[in-house]
């Protein structure tokens, strides 16, 4: 297996997000702000669909700082308007769902036409530009017998370790850095979590192995590197479910990405894992077609104000709420509106 150097890191790279409240402590925050600093951020301003408010031309009225209490945050630059796009990511790494894998496009995971059984044995992509964009690092990919490793994901529920396998793939191709997800808080993981990243681990490690990967390809991928990525992984991740469709209005639309089941596959970006959580968000994320997010203005937002999105369900009550932003994200949610009770 050929081996490519890593490209400089470039400008046009993807966004993602989650909450920090404890996972950075005070003394990191110097460092913090020089990589918030000179981070070149992924994001774009693309011209708005007929149902959209165009967007403004040139950056995102954002900016990213560090919060008293919770970590980095997204803050509005200037007025937003409800309803207005924000801005849109492009993922750092994203992988279909083992069940869609056939289904939707390898690449953007968008979903496709379906085809024979005869047919359904390779992945598939929308378009040429897609193939194109993917076909160094699934050159990668290709020349590896992944059957094992994702029927130690299939078996367990596991959605993580496909990203990881992506990621390892685009390093080793050289499109990516082993170390590109360093600026994303990780997890907090057990002693027994850990061990039982141990199988997935081999498992990848023994593919490689198998398809002769170089030793100088090989270098970065120890099992500190595995269980460092998927931390990251575990608190960064999104499922991405496709709303499609054409709706009138954003709570249409978020409504409809609830709705439909449409979940396809997960992805990481960068600069939406800078926004906090909030169970009255004024912010939402949403996909329409394809794993490209969209942010956009649930109602007015003024100069100054922190934007926030909601992790999880909203309508599920305090309780409920709570038990799932500890269990999942490890922090119990002091917002207004869990301050009330409500």
């Amino acid at each position: 297996m050929r081996c490519l150097s890593p490209k400089r890191h470039r400008k046009n790279r993807g966004g993602m997000y989650r909450y920090s409240r404890w996972g950075w402590q005070l003394k990191r925050r110097h460092s913090e702000r020089k990589l918030l600093l000179g981070f070149p951020f992924c994001y774009s301003t693309p011209t708005s669909p007929e149902n959209e408010k165009p967007a403004s031309p040139g950056p995102p009225p954002i900016r990213v700082s560090i919060t008293e209490m919770a970590g980095r945050g997204v803050f509005a630059t200037r007025r937003i308007g409800s309803g207005d796009l924000i801005h849109t990511a492009k993922p750092l790494v994203s992988h279909p769902s083992l069940s869609s894998i056939h289904s939707v496009c390898y690449f953007c995971l968008r979903k496709l036409k379906p085809v024979t059984s005869s047919e359904d044995c390779n992945v598939r992509f929308c378009s040429q530009e897609c193939e194109e964009q993917s076909k160094v690092f699934v050159a990668v990919e290709r020349k590896a017998d992944w059957s094992a490793y994702d029927d130690y994901c299939r078996t367990r529920g596991l959605k993580y370790p496909l990203l990881v396998k992506r990621l390892a793939c685009m390093v080793v191709s050289g499109v990516a850095s082993a170390d590109c997800l360093d600026i994303l808080q990780p997890a907090s993981l057990s002693s027994e979590m850990i061990s039982e990243m141990g199988e997935g681990f081999s498992l990848l490690q023994s593919a490689f192995m198998k398809a002769k990967a170089r030793d100088e390809c090989m270098a970065f991928l120890t099992e500190q590197w595995y269980i460092n990525v998927l931390a990251r992984f575990r608190i960064n991740a999104f499922r991405i479910e496709l709303a499609g469709g054409s709706y009138e209005d954003l709570h249409s639309l978020a409504a409809a990405s609830v709705e439909t089941e449409a979940a396809v596959g997960n992805a990481v970006y960068m600069l939406p894992s800078f926004y906090n959580h909030d169970c009255d968000p004024n912010v939402h994320i949403i996909w329409i077609d394809n794993v490209n997010a969209r942010l956009k203005a649930l109602r007015e937002i003024e100069a100054g104000e922190e934007l926030r999105i909601c992790y999880i369900d909203a309508s599920m009550d305090h309780d409920a709420r709570q038990t799932i932003l500890f269990q999942g994200f490890g922090f119990r949610c002091s917002c207004l509106r869990c301050s009330s009770g409500d």
